[in-house]
């Protein structure tokens, strides 16, 4: 027989490995492609298809119209990395140590991300382009890529697309008079308001500013900016004929925009527009039929379970949250888990809680910390610098004042669903103590189960991620969990032997229970005067969160030109960038900041990569009256 010629040869060679890996190309091409569009810093109630008359977002409500619009969609937390932490984990960011805004900590390595599993099963992964997933990582490094330029188009033929698309264009800072200004003369909106500023309805919390009703105005056609960037998006699926391959969901990073959203975990920062469209052939992988409302409570910590899920993918024990979509979707939790600690360098208020959709609580770890945002960073709103300077002017009213007020409540419980602003406390109305009860155990219960880090003061991280991560430290055996979660619990407390357990917590071997103690004395000052020896023992702790704490405590005692003494050797010794920064946060809240040498706050400023003030002066005047209050 003769010997076969070469080409030939190489021919049936190809043939054959064509015919081993069509196999494996068929089963993935037999998978959904998925594409996530995403917007940033707009509430739910900004979008046309959740109840507003007013806007203009013709492409989204579209989508909602032939798929599923979840009507209780949330962000775990009501900032941008923190929230992309835990989407990207698929844990909780609160319980990873990476709940504080920009931070960059480790995680232990047996916790992947999301895109990773997708690639190992074959998907092509992009992401355009924002990263920002606040822990210790290449953010980039999770993708296939991961650029402006990114795009499905790039992926090898026949293979299966995740793809993550976002537009920047709804942030908050598109408020800020230069990117307006800007934004009108590239005609990305309307040179004058589509609306008329008088004619809007603000919200009950809102004082009647010319500027509050010229943001929220230009915020509804940035909003339709918005839009039509995600309709071209959608168009170009369309084009490419892989809308019937392709399952879409749209969201927000987070809610927004005007005061009192963004940052806070009340509806108004962490209720988004979430609508997921499934085309005919992937209908079977749907929870409910096309044009529907689904009253699922569902949140971010659900999203990477759904996606791999619908990917046909195993979900990992890690993930935390459970797939609403897909083969392997699972009834809910009965609550979402909201949190929030230290959003910007001045936010430094500890908050956790929870909703269902029609209720929302809220448990305040530091009510002697008022909620006003003071940072400068949203202050490049006229609108927020008009609700500013009315506050200095004493001119707002009840509702408004009180989140410039101290204390603070404890508890927090509202019926979202007939106060949809949340201002009615019914924390203290005794028709609603079961409903309280069973909130504040659920909001406690997700802490323990999480190991939530947020107890543990930022300040010990740098330290305790030398050693392995913060993750690590809070899960150790010896770590009691219990006992911090009980001290820290002292601060909302009003029975009468809270001055003994605090006395008692500032004797304690771990820092963590010391720190809360002190802690505890600041918020019951009245009751805590027999504290005050041990307060001055704790000035000389070896821990310097612990010494911060004290040394408020000691000023709300009367100890001030003591605490003062403690304040500025703090400052003036603060070798890493969180001592320095909760040193100069003290400062601010007891608006002492003009009796710190010069020296020294700009030394511990530049330590802490403090944003000083917002006229770059963190002893700017109009913000030690903000603090003081």
């Amino acid at each position: 027989m003769n010997a076969l010629k070469l080409p030939t040869l190489v021919t049936l060679t190809c043939l054959l490995i064509g015919s081993l890996v069509a196999p494996a190309r068929a089963e993935q091409q037999d998978r959904p492609n998925i594409l996530w569009v995403t917007s940033e810093d707009n509430s739910h109630h900004w979008v046309g298809c959740y109840g507003n008359s007013d806007a203009r977002t013709p492409n989204i409500d579209n989508l909602a119209a032939a798929g599923i619009r979840y009507r209780y969609a949330y962000a775990n937390t009501a900032v941008c990395a923190v929230a992309r932490n835990t989407l990207i984990l698929g844990r909780y960011a609160c319980g990873m140590g990476t709940h504080n805004m920009r931070s960059r900590y480790p995680v232990p390595k047996q916790f992947q991300t999301y895109p990773s599993y997708l690639r190992k099963a074959g998907y092509y992964c992009v992401n355009r382009s924002k990263t920002d997933y606040n822990f210790a990582t290449d953010d980039k490094s999770h993708w296939d890529e991961s650029s402006p330029r990114a795009h499905w188009r790039n992926r090898d033929k026949g293979q299966p697309f995740f793809a993550v698309f976002n537009t920047t264009i709804s942030h908050e800072s598109s408020l800020f008079q230069q990117k307006k200004t800007k934004a009108r003369d590239q005609g990305l909106i309307p040179k004058t308001h589509s609306r008329d500023p008088a004619s809007v309805k603000l919200p009950p919390h809102y004082p009647e500013t010319p500027e509050i009703r010229q943001d929220w105005v230009t915020y509804m056609d940035i909003v339709t900016a918005m839009d039509q960037q995600i309709g071209r998006w959608l168009k170009e699926l369309d084009d490419a004929g892989l809308r019937d391959n392709t399952i879409v969901f749209y969201y927000s990073d987070h809610g927004g925009i005007l005061p009192r959203a963004k940052r806070y975990i009340n509806d108004t920062g962490t209720h988004v527009p979430l609508i997921v469209s499934f085309p005919e052939k992937w209908a079977h992988l749907a929870p409910a039929k096309s044009g529907t409302v689904s009253d699922r409570p569902v949140a971010f910590i659900d999203f990477p379970a759904t996606v791999l899920s619908l990917a046909g993918l195993e979900v990992p024990e890690a993930f935390q949250g459970r797939a609403f979509a897909g083969q392997a979707a699972v009834e809910p939790e009965p609550f979402v888990f909201l949190f929030g600690q230290r959003f910007d360098a001045r936010m430094l208020r500890f908050v956790r809680g929870v909703t269902d959709g029609e209720y929302r609580y809220i448990r305040n770890f530091h009510p002697h910390r008022h909620r006003g945002i003071f940072t400068g960073y949203p202050h490049g709103q006229l609108g927020w610098q008009s609700v500013f300077k009315l506050k200095q002017e004493g001119k707002l009213n009840r509702i408004q004042t009180s989140y410039w007020t101290t204390p603070q409540p404890a508890e927090e419980l509202y019926h979202t669903a007939s106060d949809p602003w949340e201002l009615n406390n019914l924390a203290d109305d005794p028709q609603h103590q079961q409903r309280l009860a069973r909130m504040r155990d659920a909001t406690l219960n997700k802490m323990r189960e999480i190991g939530d880090t947020g107890l543990v003061p930022e300040s010990m991280y740098a330290n305790i991620s030398k050693q392995g991560t913060v993750y690590q430290y809070v899960h150790r055996d010896k770590f009691p969990y219990e006992k911090i979660l009980q001290t820290a619990l002292l601060t909302g407390k009003h029975q009468p032997d809270v001055a003994d357990e605090l006395q008692r917590a500032l004797q304690h071997g771990h820092p963590v229970i010391r720190y809360w103690g002190a802690t505890g004395c600041t918020v019951h000052a009245d009751t805590c005067a027999g504290a005050r020896d041990q307060l001055k023992q704790l000035l000389k702790d070896p821990v310097p969160a612990v010494r911060i704490a004290a040394t408020e405590a000691l000023y709300k005692l009367g100890e001030k030109k003591l605490a003062m003494k403690s304040l500025v050797d703090i400052l003036s010794t603060a070798n890493q960038e969180m001592i320095a920064l909760e040193a100069l946060n003290l400062a601010q809240a007891l608006g002492v900041m003009s009796q710190i040498p010069e020296s020294v706050w700009k030394k511990a400023a530049q330590n802490g990569k403090y944003p000083q003030g917002m006229q770059n002066d963190p002893r700017n005047p109009n913000l030690q009256q903000a603090t003081a209050g």
